[in-house]
């Protein structure tokens, strides 16, 4: 009964094949892509290791992130379906190892496709390290997924939380980042990553190895314990607009809407808060070239990189934020909107009230993210940098409404997280080149990031070209946005009548209904 339990739960994650080529994808552009742009960071940030760790670590920090995030929705989205097995005789025990087995198959899986990526770059020093740091990276992350998508359900909420942890760990971890507080002891890939890339952690009590396997035996024991001990949610039910403007009705059900999930506010204003504050806390001084327009002529300004770190790691947390906002703000209302045109609402008003309660949202965090870094940078124009904030952050909230109805949850997450983080902190971002390859003028994040940089480190407004491409960027993708929103809208096509026999269909939709969940 488990090995057909973890044979059904990995062939439901199978079936979006988006799911599986993501597999592929992520790990590449990390461990390809990414590597060493992130080990030019490391020498900045002062990193243990030097570059060699951090391409060496990718590995194991992508595989991280696929087996956190496909672990999240193998318990996110199955409350109701497991407490009908439970119900039906089936030992919590028994579900709740079938559930982590699953994520231990999908985080292998992960580990694999990062480590022939690496390979595939070149030569790998110590193999064994890397092979089994990277699963352990895998294994810490199944656990963490369990126990956030069992503590927080909502799809938006607990995807944004889990980027949060593994940013955390990744950013300030012991490769990247130079610091030395013992607060980072606690962050749960630390002396993995100082194992994996046989760097001693230089303080008494057990190895490095030691200290990997108790995370990693602690962390999946505390998801299979959170997983048997939860209990299914309550559905949250909508009323039907009243009288009044349709879209007046709509936009104050959305706010209440987000008023039963407090934790969204939070983590929009906590979010940005610590990316920023963290940003400025560790960026060592020294000097970095960054091409600026001055005059209508461009020139080469050496500024240091700790007073601009705080300014340029705004952009970045808030584009992701608000894609990750796009995707679930528009799927999570997909059933209700539904039900609103079968009661008579008109689908081109609901189109907008997604729109603008998407944007809302982010020009909250926006505002949030511009507060935090007003305390420790000082942009030279102060309505451009915050202008190109908002425009990358809109841009990128359109990008997540396209993403979400078009490849759905799971590997929406992974691109929410891997677009802006390769556009704006990867080919775009000041800290790791003096300016962007030509190519990069054709991605969505160009404009905005150009603007944004004008007025953090200039004096006058030089980029008017720029501004004219970023908004035709937005201009693109807001049509985009209005034209994949409007079939998640569309009524629903009438099911066969209560009375018609169901035959063998149906029966096999029950039993899948009841492995899966509807």
């Amino acid at each position: 009964m488990t090995t057909l339990l973890i044979r059904r739960f990995l062939t439901d994650y199978g079936r979006n094949r988006a799911n599986l080529i993501l597999l592929l994808l992520v790990p590449v552009a990390f461990v390809v892509a990414a590597a060493p742009a992130l080990a030019d960071a490391s020498a900045l940030l002062g990193g243990a290791g030097g570059g060699a760790a951090i391409e060496t670590v990718t590995a194991g920090w992508a595989a991280g992130f696929l087996a956190g995030v496909a672990m999240y929705f193998q318990i996110s989205g199955t409350h109701a379906a497991d407490r009908r097995l439970v119900l039906a005789g089936m030992p919590r025990l028994r579900l709740a190892a079938a559930r982590i087995a699953t994520g231990v198959a999908l985080g292998t899986l992960a580990s694999l496709t990062a480590l022939l990526a690496l390979a595939a770059r070149g030569e790998v020093r110590e193999p064994h390290r890397v092979i089994v740091g990277t699963l352990l990276f895998a294994l810490v992350y199944v656990g963490i997924g369990a126990v956030v998508g069992a503590a927080v359900p909502s799809a938006v909420n607990g995807t944004v939380l889990l980027l949060f942890i593994w940013i955390l760990d990744v950013f300030f971890g012991p490769t990247l980042s130079g610091t030395q507080s013992w607060v980072v002891r606690l962050l749960p890939t630390h002396f993995i990553s100082l194992w994996t890339v046989d760097i001693p952690a230089g303080h008494a009590g057990p190895g490095e190895l030691a200290w990997s396997l108790a995370w990693t035996v602690a962390a999946l024991l505390l998801g299979t314990a959170v997983v048997m001990g939860r209990r299914p949610g309550r559905r949250a039910h909508r009323r039907p607009p009243g009288g009044g403007a349709q879209l007046r009705t709509g936009l104050r059900l959305g706010w209440h809407d987000w008023r039963r999930t407090p934790v969204l506010w939070v983590l929009l204003a906590v979010v940005p808060a610590v990316f920023i504050l963290l940003s400025e806390a560790i960026t060592p001084h020294g000097q970095t070239p960054v091409v600026l327009r001055e005059g209508g002529l461009s020139q080469v300004a050496i500024v240091d990189p700790a007073e601009i770190h705080a300014g340029t790691m705004a952009p970045i947390a808030v584009a992701s934020l608000a894609t990750l906002l796009g995707v679930f703000l528009v799927l999570d209302s997909r059933s209700a909107d539904r039900r609103l045109v079968q009661a008579g609402a008109r689908r081109v008003v609901l189109v907008i009230t997604r729109l603008l309660l998407v944007l809302g949202a982010t020009v909250v965090a926006t505002v949030v993210a511009l507060t935090v870094t007003a305390t420790v940078f000082e942009p030279g124009q102060w309505g451009i940098y915050a202008a190109g904030n908002t425009l990358l952050a809109v841009t990128y909230a359109c990008i997540g409404i396209i993403l979400g109805p078009v490849f759905g949850r799971v590997s929406s997450v992974f691109l929410a997280f891997l677009i802006p983080f390769l556009d704006l902190g990867i080919w775009q971002g000041p800290m790791l080149r003096e300016a962007p390859e030509a190519w990069t003028r054709w991605l969505p994040g160009y404009g905005g990031t150009r603007v944004l940089i004008d007025g953090a480190l200039t004096a006058g407004f030089d980029e008017t070209t720029s501004l004219l491409v970023a908004l035709a960027w937005l201009g693109v993708l807001l049509i985009a946005a209005c034209v994949v929103l409007t079939p998640a809208v569309q009524r629903r096509p009438a099911g066969p009548r209560s009375g018609q026999p169901g035959g063998p269909a149906v029966g096999r939709r029950v039993l899948h209904r009841t492995l899966m969940g509807p």
